[in-house]
This record gives structure tokens, C-alpha cells and sequence, in this order.
């Protein structure tokens, strides 16, 4: 069976979620699949039953956190920003991420 193209989100959630925080700074849930969706030119979908779970096991490691705000449509939304521990966590998220990669396309180019 082939497998879906969000089955390659497996294992980087957390690096699209720290860095669209770190990056666009603090946003509600729905906010960061749609970002995500959209600055991907549409390639990746996060679902929100994968997210919500991410976003509070992030939050229970200290690398996020959350309040409840109004948002500009008066709708009661948890706010999520990204902490000083995220940000470190980050960095190791896209140190990760690029060696894997750097390995991936060695494998690739050899012929």
C-alpha cells in the first residue's frame, strides 16, 4: 500500500512547529497547520489530530507555552510560543535534520 505524502512528516513535527514559532512568533493551532500548509506551497498537511498531541507533549518538555486568548474573530483560542528551552531544542532539531539529509544524499548521488 502506498504510503501518504504526510507520512513523511513522521519525526519533524516538532522541528515545523518550534521553527514556525520561532519564526512567526506566537499563533493558536489551526494557525500553525495552515502556515505550514501554505509556506510548503501546499506539499505538507499537518492534521490537527497529530498536532494537539505534539504541541502538549512540547509544552509538558518545556519547549513551548500556551495561554488562552480572544482571537481577532472573538473566539477563546490556546496561544502557543515558543520558550528559551524550545528555541535550544530547535537547534538541535535542525542539526538533526541536516545530517540526516547530508546522509540521504550521499546514499542518492551513489552510483
Amino acid at each position: 500500500m502506498p504510503k501518504s505524502r504526510n507520512d513523511k512528516l513522521q519525526g519533524t513535527l516538532t522541528l515545523l512547529v518550534l521553527q514556525m514559532l520561532g519564526a512567526r512568533g506566537p499563533m493558536h493551532g489551526y494557525a500553525l497547520c495552515d502556515h505550514i500548509h501554505k509556506i510548503s506551497d501546499e506539499l505538507l498537511q499537518v492534521e490537527e489530530g497529530s498536532l494537539y498531541p505534539a504541541l502538549h507533549r512540547m509544552e509538558q518538555d518545556g519547549w513551548i507555552s500556551s495561554k488562552w486568548e480572544i482571537t481577532d474573530k472573538g473566539r477563546k483560542a490556546k496561544i502557543y510560543t515558543v520558550t528559551a528551552l524550545g528555541r535550544k531544542q530547535l537547534a538541535n532539531e535542525q542539526e538533526s535534520w541536516n545530517r540526516l539529509t547530508r546522509g540521504i544524499t550521499r546514499v542518492l548521488r551513489y552510483s
